[in-house]
């Protein structure tokens, strides 16, 4: 059986199912309010799919894996140090992080997507981290780049990168999760993969220096100072206001570091802020400003983006905290289940509030829950894997998961969201995701209100 397209004796979802005359096609299709290409691409791809592993699993009279001695046993390797850096396998080339077609009409200010479906634990690799950009990324000379800490301060400081990586650091893991997650599902099913549904998140372990410390080095009038403005250096100007009421908690950290070596470009190099549990727009990428005050600044990115949509037609501003959510990731959309028999349905969940408590799932669309397993380790504001034994009958299934978090908040279903949110808003989206595994095992997206 090809180990390309197969894994846990499922077929892996297709992955880039829409060339670029589709995309085109997409973009006409959205002035139009319609989604019909994107759907047919995607089940054509995912029919080849399984067509290909039929034939592939024709029974001999052994297996020539274990019958025959392969190259790799009989031959000399490579030598060491090929690539400076490691890569992964040529096996696995297809597992990478994805825009998604008619998203966005400029590839600078676009979103890309975490292969979730593909990934094991609760690290994110920091190449397969998931993007959003507002001006492009920028591969920024650490020499010339400064932080400057002004505001409500007894001694305005400029801050060099080797300044800040000579003071103590912290380690920390935490998940990031844009507020437009999900969002695309607001409506209707809208696209049909969990990279797609859920991969603007992502979970590292960031390293850096408390921004309270930089706050405390310039002589922070922290009786007066309720707020701190962070602006990034890249063309965007993209700024956000963050209480420091998480600032005083040590817990927002001026990094450099993630997953064990400096930041990717992509990912702010060569300093960002991570604020855990907020939604990634306030993780300010190429961090350059710090300026405490003692309210709101309002900015465009705050007062005008980033707001939800009421059903009444008034906008929500500073909604900033990731309640907690979850998401099923195997079984899931595109994926294809082989046989009957035994299968571990893993996924992921987390709350922007602190630790998850306790995930539950169902396999009839929500009449019935099973606790599910918690995989250590489980951390505050952290991505946290669960797991639970599920036996297929090879009848239809409808599988979803829902998370509670250590404050009592309980991840409410599609139809709850939407008595309060109603249908037509972006951002904050953390109903319950479910996947139809049909007769023939082809896993879909699917909404159960």
């Amino acid at each position: 059986m090809d180990s390309r397209q197969t894994s846990g004796r499922l077929i892996k979802a297709p992955e880039n199912f829409i060339d670029t005359a589709g995309v085109r096609q997409v973009f006409a299709e959205a002035r139009e309010g319609r989604r019909d290409f994107i759907r047919s691409a995607f089940a054509a791809a995912a029919g080849v799919a399984t067509a290909g592993m039929a034939r592939a699993a024709t029974p001999g009279d052994g297996d020539p894996a274990i019958l025959e001695l392969p190259e790799h046993s009989r031959g000399l390797g490579q030598p060491v140090v090929t690539d400076g850096y490691g890569k992964p396998s040529k096996w696995e080339a297809n597992v990478q992080r994805r825009q998604s077609p008619g998203l966005t009409q400029t590839r600078q200010a676009s979103v890309s997507f975490a292969p979730l479906q593909s990934l094991f634990g609760i690290v994110t690799p920091s190449g397969l981290h998931f993007e959003r950009h507002h001006q492009g990324w920028w591969d920024i000379d650490p020499s010339r780049h400064r932080l400057m800490v002004n505001g409500l301060v007894k001694t305005p400081r400029v801050f060099t990168m080797d300044e800040i990586m000579r003071l103590p650091s912290v380690s920390r893991f935490h998940f990031i999760e844009c507020g437009a997650n999900t969002g695309m599902e607001w409506g209707n099913v809208a696209v049909p993969t969990c990279q797609y549904t859920h991969g603007m998140l992502s979970c590292s372990e960031f390293t850096g220096v408390p921004l309270i410390t930089l706050l405390e080095l310039a002589g922070a009038d922290l009786n007066k100072g309720r707020f701190v403005l962070a602006e990034g250096a890249d063309g965007s100007s993209m700024t956000r206001t963050i209480p420091m009421s998480l600032v005083r908690s040590g817990e927002v950290l001026v990094a450099y570091g993630q997953n064990g070596e400096m930041l990717r470009p992509e990912n702010g190099y060569p300093l960002r802020l991570v604020v855990p549990g907020v939604q990634g727009v306030s993780w300010v990428k190429y961090l350059r400003r710090l300026e405490l005050g003692d309210q709101p600044w309002g900015t465009k990115d705050e007062a005008v983006h980033y707001v939800d949509l009421l059903p009444d037609g008034t906008h929500r501003q500073y909604t900033s905290i990731q309640e907690c959510k979850s998401v099923v990731t195997t079984p899931s959309g595109g994926q294809v289940l082989l046989d009957k028999g035994f299968y571990s349905i893993s996924g992921l969940a987390w709350s922007g509030r602190g630790k998850v408590k306790r995930v539950d799932v169902s396999v009839d669309g929500g009449r019935n829950w099973r606790t599910a397993r918690l995989q250590d380790p489980v951390m505050s504001k952290c991505l946290t894997r669960f797991n639970i034994d599920w036996v297929w009958d090879g009848k239809p299934a409808i599988i979803q998961s829902r998370a509670m978090d250590d404050t009592g908040y309980v991840q409410p279903s599609l139809r709850q969201l939407r008595e309060v949110r109603g249908t037509r808003s972006i951002y904050h989206n953390n109903a319950v995701q479910s996947w139809l595994v049909q007769e023939s095992g082809e896993v879909k997206n699917v909404q159960v209100s």
